[in-house]
């Protein structure tokens, strides 16, 4: 056997093993890519229902007391509460309630609300599926508002949890009046 054929012999081996090593590497970032997307939250296709409620049945044994709560932030010529103080649902019920909101001002306003929950581990089981806090809201001198939100308590909510509050913070945002006083 002369040297080249056994030069190309080798190179063979070698270009063979380089061929299976990269098909080894590409078949193993498919489990590699999904346990960061996991990890990270990025595209995960794994949890698809951690989006939505995992468990959307009503559990009619159980009744959870929801109070809610609004709060203004700053001096400024606004009127924002909740219809209703408090309600009572089973847990994966559908539920609809409405805030009012009103801009006494002679300025146009633009405000963000800014949610929070009491106990704290009830924001993990407090689903809104419609809420005025998702965006920026622009209200007109005068003008009156009622903004509802739609929300889902997740059935795995401990039980030890029988009262979630719900409280919005309306603040104006910074620099966005429109007209004058």
């Amino acid at each position: 056997m002369s040297n080249v054929a056994k030069d190309n012999r080798v190179l063979l081996g070698k270009l063979t093993v380089i061929a299976l090593l990269m098909f080894g590497f590409a078949y193993g970032l498919v489990p590699f890519y999904k346990k960061i997307c996991e990890v990270t939250g990025i595209n995960n296709l794994i949890k698809a229902d951690a989006v939505t409620p995992a468990n959307t049945q009503v559990d009619k044994t159980r009744v959870v007391r929801i109070e809610f709560d609004a709060n203004l932030r700053g001096e400024l010529p606004w009127q924002f509460h909740p219809e209703k103080s408090h309600i009572e649902v089973h847990p994966g019920e559908l539920t609809q309630v409405v805030y009012d909101f009103e801009n006494r001002g002679s300025k146009a306003i633009v405000g963000q609300a800014v949610p929070s929950y009491a106990p704290a581990v009830a924001s993990k089981y407090f689903n809104k599926l419609e809420c005025f806090c998702f965006r920026q809201q622009t209200f007109a001198p005068g003008e009156k508002r009622r903004m509802p939100v739609i929300f889902v308590i997740d059935p795995a909510l401990p039980q030890s949890v029988t009262t979630i509050t719900l409280s919005y913070s309306f603040f104006e945002v910074a620099g966005t009046a429109k007209g004058s006083s």
